[in-house]
């Protein structure tokens, strides 16, 4: 009876060894994989739900999901810690998608963990590190075209812009904003103000309020779900909004005349299913998703949603569209 004990207890000591052995080996090799598939992470700075640029990453990562090529994974940030969610994602994905411009510790974590993929959307980098795939979109193309726009459905001669926070991506916006305006209207008054923050409707909705006071009957929501006050605020006050990153249209038919879209969706579905299916990431780069690519573009809602924007000034935006994509206009940037 006692060889007996001493024999099983010897036999789960020996199990347990090689349990040990075999977790120590699996644990830094490019992520925990589950049924096969890779784990992608999506991270973003603030909260989805904002119907808008987050939301968008979130669709890529469904469709991913819903195709069965990944597991996925989401983190959301709230405006606080970064780094320390990236790593969060890193311990467990095997890519990790940071989205929005505060995640600039990015190239200090990629290289703590060379085995992950990292493809940091919205923003350039120093492209030091092969493991790292920046995409950085032409937002200020397709916001020439909104700002055409706005300009020609002004009554007031007066249109606004309300921006999360003043930073270079934000401004990228509002600069081929202003620049579309004046194509359409040399003496177009273009005002502007920032909410500073991407999670705040409320404040939103007063400084779209402050600059309708101005006399903007046109608005550019480039907020986040901030902007969901600037719709608020059109909705009440009888004025136009435009929407920014989806197609927002569906959100207030009779307000948003129409939306600038950058399709971070299908940017992030293409980069990833990419690498599953094909084996194929290109790091150390950065990619510019812009109006020749396809992914910048301006959207007027459904076939069935009613339409403000008559079918002479769609047809304007089409060629001014083309002129942009064939080098003919050269829109202004805030990127540095």
């Amino acid at each position: 009876m006692r060889k007996f004990i001493v024999l099983a207890i010897s036999i789960a000591m020996v199990l347990g060894m090689a349990t040990m052995l075999s977790g120590c080996g699996d644990k830094d090799k490019g992520g925990d994989k589950k049924d096969g598939k890779p784990v992608v992470a999506v991270v973003v700075a603030d909260g989805f739900g904002d119907r808008s640029f987050y939301d968008s990453a979130k669709a890529g990562l469904d469709k991913l999901t819903d195709e069965k090529i990944i597991e996925p994974m989401t983190i959301e940030c709230r405006g606080e810690n970064f780094e320390q969610q990236m790593r969060n994602a890193a311990d467990k994905a095997d890519i990790i998608i940071p989205v929005g411009w505060q995640f600039d510790a990015i190239e200090k974590v990629a290289a703590d963990y060379p085995d992950k993929k990292f493809v940091w959307v919205d923003n350039a980098g120093n492209k030091n590190h092969d493991n790292v795939l920046y995409i950085n979109y032409a937002q200020n193309e397709g916001s020439y075209l909104v700002g055409y726009i706005a300009a020609k459905m002004s009554k007031t001669g007066t249109i606004g812009a309300v921006g999360g926070v003043d930073q270079d991506t934000i401004n990228d916006f509002i600069v081929g904003y202003e620049q579309g305006a004046k194509k359409a209207n040399p003496d177009i008054k273009v005002v502007k103000n920032y909410v500073g923050d991407f999670e705040d409707p409320a404040n939103g909705k007063e400084c779209a309020q402050a600059l309708h006071n101005k006399g903007a009957d046109v608005i550019f929501a480039v907020a986040g779900n901030s902007g969901s006050g600037v719709i608020e605020s059109g909705k009440e006050d009888g004025y136009f909004v435009i929407g920014v990153d989806s197609d927002q249209k569906y959100i207030a038919p009779e307000t948003i005349i129409c939306s600038m879209v950058k399709n971070v969706d299908k940017s992030i579905y293409d980069v990833v299913k990419d690498y599953v299916k094909n084996d194929k990431f290109e790091g150390n780069r950065t990619w510019v998703a812009d109006m020749a690519t396809g992914f910048i573009s301006v959207a007027y809602g459904e076939k069935d949603a009613p339409q403000q924007i008559s079918d002479e000034i769609k047809k304007e935006v089409e060629d001014i569209q083309k002129q942009i994509i064939d080098g003919d206009i050269k829109v202004d940037t805030a990127r540095k």
